[in-house]
């Protein structure tokens, strides 16, 4: 699934790699980033790894989180129940302006997921998708999993994919809602190098938008919004 190629009033997509980076101020950072574009302003996606962190969707129930111990559970506003972020998983958030792309939330899902399972194939891995939980599994094994929000017809929040990172605190939560469900990471299943796998992934993800090579890497220092006293809704 592919979206029209850019048209000439379309920006050059911006690639972001911020590494690791604490959650909250990221998440304010993108909802400021969407509430002040404008229809001209260019499509940006951010490619980081958080510290330990739980976040729990809107539609979150708190039976889900067991036993989160001394890692922070935080409310947000993306869809989907509670996950888990840390160390050696890359995380994905795609900031695009949807009606400029022609694209609908579920086809930015089905797009995200197609992008980590091609990643897979090329390490003769066989992705899969669930129709009931929204996510990428390998061998009945989730190993990525997405969570978005649409303002003003722009997205934020995005994926995440498990490549390295200790999966013990998956067994503090339900993850995503499931009772039970397993969770892998790539480093168990092939060999592999993160810097390749977070290159593989950020340009299947712009050629499946039909960015095709109209990339803008920025490499100028991030600059996070300030975190308010309260999170926003």
């Amino acid at each position: 699934m592919t979206s029209e190629a850019p048209s000439d009033s379309r920006p050059a997509l911006r690639v972001r790699r911020l590494g690791l980076t604490p959650y909250e101020p990221v998440w304010h950072s993108m909802q400021a980033f969407t509430d002040a574009r404008g229809p001209a302003t260019a499509d940006e996606i951010w490619s980081l790894q958080h510290p330990p962190v739980f976040t729990q969707g809107q539609a979150g129930r708190a039976e889900h989180v067991l036993a989160p111990g001394a890692i922070p559970v935080v409310q947000v506003d993306r869809g989907g129940q509670v996950t888990y972020h840390g160390p050696g998983q890359l995380v994905i958030y795609p900031l695009l302006d949807l009606r400029r792309l022609g694209l609908g939330v579920r086809e930015l899902v089905t797009l995200s997921e197609q992008a980590i399972i091609e990643v897979l194939a090329r390490y003769e891995l066989d992705g899969q998708r669930r129709e009931d939980a929204p996510g990428v599994y390998v061998d009945g094994a989730k190993i990525a999993a997405l969570g978005l929000r649409v303002r003003r017809g722009c997205s934020f929040h995005g994926l995440a994919f498990n490549l390295s990172l200790d999966l013990e605190p998956f067994a503090r939560i339900n993850p995503c809602g499931y009772e039970g469900l397993a969770v892998t990471r790539l480093v168990d299943l092939v060999t592999v190098q993160e810097t390749v796998v977070e290159q593989q992934l950020l340009t299947q993800l712009a050629l499946l938008l039909g960015y095709n090579k109209a990339t803008e890497h920025l490499t100028a220092p991030w600059t996070p919004v300030p975190v308010p006293s309260e999170a926003q809704s």
